[in-house]
């Protein structure tokens, strides 16, 4: 399935589309919605732009699809220009707004927001637009959802209070059915309050001082807002666990009933061809003494009820870097008359994780019953024009094709959790992904203790949202609970935790230390990890080679190593930079690139052609692209220029593992 799901598509095709599925006619943005005119409105110049940020505009601010693996044809995207406001951070009635407009879902700080202004702790953001429900969703439930705002977010509708919600990173949503009617118009305004560095919360490299390993901060909205029409009955989640050992599909659907016995069904296809059908009841136990319990005393209207269902997979096609392959998923949910009241698309592959031996006796990752050797980057996931938000989609595909194009098969995805589009990108493309926890100042690594029990539950709230929310992304392969001693604690604990959480994924208590001694993964920077009989052994952050490539590098750049043109050799640049503190960055040439290009091709050949001696498992270089003045990636900052030859080193990468297999058969990459 191709998720585009552009809501830019003609009335006509849309209401064909879903009247093939049995669904109302969906309606266009531009005829539902009432965001403010573009007057005045300009996106700013920031150091760097990409080449991106000319597409970008208020009638196209990432029209895709949000959400890949849960897709309805109707839909209305929020993004675009809404009003815009500053107050004190306690002021918290509704201000008027006079400040001008902002392009979400760019953050403040961001040059495509057109605004481009840090918010303070002491600050708060305020959000305003019109909305009119279309008449054709009339009788259906409207959620409002947000895909992540930064950091506290309270919301109203038409002056009144709806809800807050704390949480950087993670989706959430917003019956709003009961405030709404359909062709009125309806105000959305979202207040918001970011102490960015200056408290415990996850927040990740963002800072209100960049500079260094810090960089620039995103407050409020950044990533897509939008409206969806669901049926008073409707499906609310998948939980997709393939299960190789039996050649299927475990299938955990949660819905929201209206209180009586349903039915779901579940259909797998393979391209055009269904390969597999199940279906099942789905709150069977709603007996009618549950039921006179619920309707007649409660006045209940609805309620969640969770069905199990297994699709049978014969002689699975297997997902893998190499093999991304991926099976089409259609979920219904069906009333007792057997009238398809819900309907939802989605996707799955198929492949299984576990910690063993290789042939050597060595421990290893393995993937699908082979042990995997892990070479791959850093990736931090931050743009010099949208900061946290990439400018299009294209870009965060893009990303993920100059990965696989070095000839990486992982990326490290640094204390940052992408939107959903970013996992969908990766699962397509087949890129293995050990994902980072956002850090914070939850806890003190020395004491091994949470800084507060309102940080230390936060932090779970959080982390528990991460894991459900992108669960079903085969490209996840690895949860990284904490970055080196970054806001640390309970480490045995919440290693743990994560494990029962999610049981089919490795765990990694810390990247780089402290080590416990907990999970599947010993994780070392720089250097080899050593040997353990039950975690493998990977390299999370190595290498740190930088050049500086004129009109594609932030002012004042730094890296921890570079060219020294005076004898062709490594320079340890830091060292050097720290006496001169006016040193610039040794600048890219032909013969600077070519010594860029043998270091990091040397980092993968040392690493694979040692892995039978060392049992290091993965190397993964500091990073795929620059990020403000740290200037270690292999391509600036705006992805414009190549600071390495990638052909070169894919070419050392598979020609090193090569060499590992005549040795050990069995490993793959």
């Amino acid at each position: 399935m191709e998720i585009s799901r552009r809501n830019v598509l003609s009335v006509a095709a849309v209401a064909a589309a879903s009247a093939a599925l049995g669904l109302a006619p969906a309606s266009t943005p531009a005829a539902s919605t009432a965001s403010p005119g573009a007057d005045g409105w300009h996106k700013k110049k920031g150091h760097l732009m990409t080449r991106w940020a000319s597409e970008v505009g208020p009638d196209n601010a990432l029209p895709e699809y949000p959400r890949p693996q849960l897709v309805r044809r109707q839909w209305m995207n929020l993004n675009g220009l809404w009003h815009y406001q500053i107050t004190h951070k306690d002021q918290t009635e509704i201000p008027t707004f006079h400040a001008g407009q902002i392009l979400v879902p760019f953050g403040i700080e961001s040059p495509l927001s057109g605004v481009m202004q840090p918010l303070l702790p002491s600050q708060r953001l305020w959000y305003q637009r019109d909305v009119v429900i279309p008449d054709s969703w009339e009788g259906q439930s409207v959620l409002l959802h947000f895909g992540a705002v930064d950091w506290e977010a309270t919301v109203y509708i038409d002056g009144q209070h709806l809800g807050s919600h704390r949480g950087g990173y993670d989706a959430f949503s917003f019956d709003i059915t009961k405030h709404v009617r359909a062709g009125v118009r309806h105000r959305i305004t979202v207040g918001v309050w970011d102490p960015t560095d200056t408290w415990w919360q996850p927040h990740g490299k963002q800072t209100l001082h960049p500079g260094g390993c810090s960089y620039t901060a995103t407050s409020g909205i950044w990533q897509t807002v939008w409206l969806e029409p669901v049926p008073p009955s409707h499906i609310e989640r998948l939980r997709m666990v393939p299960d190789l050992a039996n050649d299927g599909l475990k299938l955990e659907i949660t819905a929201r009933i209206d209180c009586k016995p349903m039915r779901v069904e579940a259909f797998a296809r393979n391209g055009a061809q269904e390969v597999s059908h199940a279906h099942g009841p789905i709150g069977e136990q709603l007996t009618p003494v549950i039921r006179q319990n619920l309707v007649s005393f409660f006045k209940s209207r609805s309620c969640q009820m969770m069905a199990d269902l297994t699709l049978p997979i014969n002689n699975p096609v297997l997902w893998s870097p190499d093999h991304p392959h991926l099976y089409d998923l259609e979920v219904r949910l069906l009333d007792e008359n057997g009238k398809v009241v819900d309907h939802v698309e989605s996707y799955f592959g198929m492949r299984s994780l576990h910690v063993g031996h290789d042939s050597l006796g060595n421990t290893r990752a393995f993937l699908n019953g082979k042990p995997m050797l892990l070479p791959g980057s850093l990736d931090q996931g931050f743009w010099p024009d949208g900061v946290y938000t990439a400018p299009t989609d294209a870009a965060l595909r893009a990303d993920i094709e100059n990965e696989r194009r070095l000839g990486f098969n992982a990326v490290r995805k640094h204390v940052k959790v992408e939107p959903q589009r970013w996992y969908y990108w990766a699962d397509k493309l087949g890129l293995l992904v050990f994902q980072d926890m956002p850090t914070g100042g939850d806890g003190d690594p020395q004491t091994d203790r949470p800084s507060s029990p309102e940080a230390a539950e936060q932090w779970r709230t959080e982390v528990r949202n991460h894991i459900e929310q992108i669960y079903n992304h085969p490209c996840v392969i690895c949860w990284i609970m904490f970055n080196e001693a970054f806001g640390g604690f309970d480490y045995a604990r919440n290693a743990a935790w994560a494990k029962e959480l999610d049981p089919t994924r490795f765990v990694d208590e810390s990247s780089g230390f402290p080590w416990h001694g907990v999970g599947d993964v010993r994780d070392n920077h720089g250097g080899v990890p050593p040997k353990f009989p039950h975690q493998f052994g990977i390299t999370s952050e190595d290498g740190g080679w930088g050049l500086g490539a004129r009109g594609h590098t932030w002012p004042h750049a730094w890296t921890y190593r570079s060219y020294n043109a005076i004898t062709g050799h490594t320079l340890d640049f830091l060292a050097a930079q720290n006496k001169n503190k006016s040193l610039p960055i040794p600048a890219l040439t032909d013969t600077s690139k070519e010594w860029m290009t043998r270091e990091v091709a040397g980092l993968f050949h040392n690493f694979l052609t040692n892995t039978n001696q060392s049992a290091q498992s993965g190397d993964f270089y500091c990073q795929i692209v620059d990020v403000e003045t740290e200037c270690d990636g292999l391509l600036s900052y705006d992805r414009a220029v190549w600071k390495v030859d990638p052909e070169l080193v894919r070419e050392a990468i598979q020609k090193a593992w090569r060499h590992a297999q005549r040795r050990c058969p069995d490993l793959t990459i």
